[in-house]
């Protein structure tokens, strides 16, 4: 995806807001069938069937009419889409939209004068039902896009990104291998000892952001003051979202262009950062604790940044496993606890070897993991009675 600043007039804002509304319409109306389904029970309408309930609906109501049925199709297209992603063990279950929250539709059959170059600084984009819409023309829009999505954010800042995969970064050719630790104090470390920390809240914006929590706590709910307190505190967050974004593209292009292989650690982002709360009949213990560590977790991106590695880097980034690799020593191999002795400080209590834990950690994922045909993990050397196997990994 390509995505631009989209810069609608005031007349034109409302007129996407409601191709939204009707988009977000006609997927809680899917969403809503696929709840319904039961075992024993015929199957849920697909999108065949959908499309034709969709016409009959348009046929019916006048407000629905009245919009774009490419919007809502796609809508009902893009559901199709999750379903077969959720039933393929890829994606979780398509959920409930929500107003404010879930903002956006998709166009396709976008020919090449439906995107225009208006000058240096702005190019305009033709929306169905609305119109020319400005948008900020910050690099070149990728040839041959069938389609784009539309999108405000809860900051109320409306973007378009147009559909492109664009080609993978080819490899240096050098051989050179990487491993990469993620952490929380560090975001990212590097076998080569290098240590990379995403920017988040600067100082001032943490105490911007506490009084404007503070003041929305004494809002009443659905009240005008309630809304641009919760506006003030999406743009705040926006800005430390954008930072991220930035430092993970900037971070994946330079690691992609510089080694051949990329060896990452393969975690359960999602289960990491589950809530732990529990129940009422079964509360969970360190709540607090637990979710700042998810919060940090997620501040850093470490999903994000392999992603987009594995985008750039198509064929060239191995996950190895994760056991262990912050407590063996990348020297001579020896695993104990003692060995990590702080967050930041790893000395081997075999060798005495010393060196930054994250460092330890990403050189030892840069190795490989390697275990013996029991399973067992043991140090670089190997076994003395079983022949060492490199740990499979998943592109």
């Amino acid at each position: 995806m390509s995505r631009y600043r989209l810069l609608p007039a005031p007349e034109q804002v409302a007129e996407l807001l409601e191709h939204c509304a009707q988009a977000r319409f006609v997927w809680n109306l899917a969403c809503e069938q696929h709840a319904h389904w039961r075992p024993g029970r015929a199957a849920a309408p697909g999108y065949n069937e959908q499309a034709r309930q969709l016409t009959e609906a348009r046929a019916e109501f006048a407000w629905l009419r009245a919009g774009s049925v490419t919007v809502q199709q796609q809508a009902l297209r893009d559901f199709a889409h999750a379903m077969s992603s959720f039933f393929r063990g890829i994606h979780r279950r398509p959920s409930w939209r929500k107003a404010g929250r879930d903002e956006g539709f998709r166009q396709v059959g976008v020919k090449p004068e439906h995107v225009q170059r208006l000058n240096r600084r702005y190019g305009r984009v033709l929306v169905p039902k609305v119109g020319w819409v400005r948008f900020r023309w910050s690099r070149a829009v990728p040839e041959g896009v069938k389609s784009y999505r539309v999108t405000c954010d809860r900051a109320g800042r409306w973007h378009v990104a147009f559909a492109a995969i664009p080609d993978p970064i080819p490899g240096p050719g050098n051989g050179q291998t990487v491993g990469l630790d993620r952490g929380i104090a560090v975001s990212a470390a590097l076998s080569t000892g290098e240590l990379l920390v995403v920017a988040g809240f600067s100082q001032g914006e943490r105490r911007r952001l506490r009084r404007l929590q503070r003041r929305l706590a004494r809002c009443a709910r659905g009240s005008n003051r309630r809304a641009r307190v919760k506006a003030a505190i999406a743009r705040v967050k926006a800005r430390v979202t954008e930072r991220r974004k930035d430092w993970v593209e900037k971070i994946s292009t330079d690691l992609a262009r510089r080694f051949d292989l990329i060896r990452v650690e393969d975690l359960d982002i999602r289960g990491m950062t589950r809530s732990a709360k529990g129940t009422v009949e079964r509360p969970g213990r360190n709540v607090g604790q637990k979710a700042g560590l998810n919060r940090g977790i997620l501040a850093n991106g470490w999903g994000l940044l392999v992603a987009r590695l594995q985008h750039k880097a198509a064929g060239r980034v191995r996950k190895v496993r994760a056991a262990y690799t912050s407590q063996q020593c990348s020297a001579c191999g020896h695993i104990a606890p003692e060995n990590r002795q702080s967050q930041a400080v790893f000395r081997c209590v075999a060798c005495g070897f010393a060196c930054h834990a994250d460092v330890n950690a990403a050189r030892n994922i840069a190795a490989g993991r390697a275990v013996t045909a029991r399973g067992a993990l043991q140090p670089l050397g190997g076994a003395v009675n079983r022949e060492p196997h490199l740990a499979t990994s998943a592109p």
